[in-house]
């Protein structure tokens, strides 16, 4: 299971999803750019002591990503993208152990290419009058969902 980052804008979220990749054994793609200066030194002096847990590998654009995917398939299954445009609930999706959890840019989710191109759309069913829910706390509820279904949580190996 694999949770990949699509150019995030926002500092806190990706060090609060990066600290839940070292909770939960997930390992992390940060797709950039991001919309911030990604540095260790600066998760470290923002107190993301995590960071020696987290396995993360970051990949200089959307097509680096699809590069290394590619040359590496026993780790990189599925592309299943979270969105706001989607039918399935994630409730209703039956996760892989080997999937790809896709989060979009907190400002403008993903290309229309990306869109087109992943293997399964899901969203997160709410109430009709909100427009979304914060991208850290949407991958938490999913990842969850994923690592109960395919039993890689790490209490349960």
């Amino acid at each position: 299971m694999r949770l990949a980052l699509f150019q995030p804008d926002i500092p806190q979220n990706t060090g609060t999803l990066l600290r839940l990749g070292a909770c939960v054994d997930v390992e992390l793609d940060i797709i950039e750019p991001c919309g911030f200066v990604f540095s260790e030194k600066a998760l470290k002096r923002a107190g993301m002591d995590y960071l020696d847990l987290v396995k993360y590998r970051r990949h200089d654009s959307w097509e680096d990503f699809l590069y290394y995917r590619a040359g590496h398939p026993e780790e990189y299954g599925r592309l299943v993208l979270l969105t706001t445009h989607a039918s399935t609930p994630y409730t209703e999706f039956e996760f892989l152990p080997n999937d790809i959890i896709l989060m979009g840019r907190e400002s403008a989710g993903v290309p229309q290419e990306v869109h087109d191109m992943v293997n399964a759309r899901l969203l997160i069913p709410m109430n009709e009058k909100a427009r979304s829910i914060n991208v850290a706390v949407s991958a938490v509820m999913v990842i969850g969902e994923a690592l109960r279904q395919t039993n890689l949580f790490p209490r349960q190996r």
